[in-house]
C-alpha cells in the first residue's frame, strides 16, 4: 500500500499561532517549531503567554474559523487521495483542527489534544504519543506500506528521514541548510511528481 503523510500547518494551512499573534499583536506567539524544536517547550511558552494575557480557547478558535487552506492545498489533497492513501500527521490539537479539516475535505488526521479549564483557559497538552509523527511513519512502514512524507519544521524532520522518501515543503532556509539530505520544494506539483515517481502510478 502507498501512503502519503503530510504535516498540516505550514504545508496545507497557514500557521495557526502566527495568525493568532497577528490578531492579538503578541509577537512572542509567532514562534513555531521552526524556531523552538522541542514541542513541549514551545507549548509551555505559548500557554504561559495566553494566561498572562487572559486569552482563552475560544479566542483561538475564533481566529482558526477564519483561516483558509493555502492556495492549491485542497486540490492537491484531492488529487493525492484519488491515487493513494493520505494521512495528516500533526502536532496540532483536536480542539483546533475541526474547521480546518472541514475545509480540506476531512482527510485522516492524527494529532494531540488539550487540557482546558471550565472557563476556557488552556492548562496543558496531551500528546497522542511522544514523537508521534515518527512513530506513525515507522508503524506504517512496519505494515509494509511505502511511505512518502512532507513537512516544513524541525518537528517533521524525524518523520521525513524515516519515510521511504521525505521532503521539506515551504521550509525556512535555516532548516533546509541544516538538513541538506532532504530535497526541498515549494510547489504542490513537485510533491505530486515525487509521489508518482516513488509509487510508480
Amino acid at each position: 500500500m502507498n501512503i502519503v503523510c503530510l504535516d498540516l500547518e505550514g504545508v496545507l494551512v497557514p500557521e495557526i499561532w502566527i495568525a493568532f499573534a497577528e490578531k492579538t499583536g503578541i509577537e512572542e506567539l509567532r514562534l513555531t517549531t521552526r524556531d523552538i524544536p522541542v514541542y513541549r517547550n514551545l507549548m509551555d511558552h505559548r500557554i504561559n503567554i495566553l494566561k498572562e494575557n487572559d486569552l482563552k480557547l475560544q479566542d483561538i478558535q475564533e481566529v482558526i474559523s477564519e483561516i483558509d487552506p493555502m492556495d492549491g492545498a485542497k486540490e492537491f489533497l484531492d488529487t493525492l487521495r484519488e491515487r493513494y492513501q493520505v494521512c495528516i500527521l500533526s502536532d496540532t490539537f483536536q480542539e483546533f483542527a475541526k474547521p480546518l479539516m472541514k475545509k480540506l475535505g476531512y482527510p485522516t488526521l492524527l494529532c494531540n489534544s488539550l487540557t482546558v479549564a471550565t472557563d476556557g483557559t488552556l492548562e496543558g497538552i496531551v500528546m497522542r504519543q511522544e514523537e508521534g509523527k515518527l512513530a506513525a511513519t515507522e508503524a506504517l512502514r512496519g505494515l509494509n506500506c511505502t511511505v512518502m512524507a512532507a513537512g516544513d519544521s524541525y518537528n517533521d524532520t524525524k518523520m521525513l528521514l524515516a519515510a521511504d522518501k521525505g521532503f521539506l515543503f515551504k521550509a525556512p532556509q535555516s532548516i533546509i541548510a541544516e538538513f541538506p539530505q532532504l530535497q526541498a520544494y515549494t510547489e504542490y506539483e513537485d510533491l505530486l511528481r515525487e509521489a508518482h515517481n516513488l509509487f510508480g502510478c
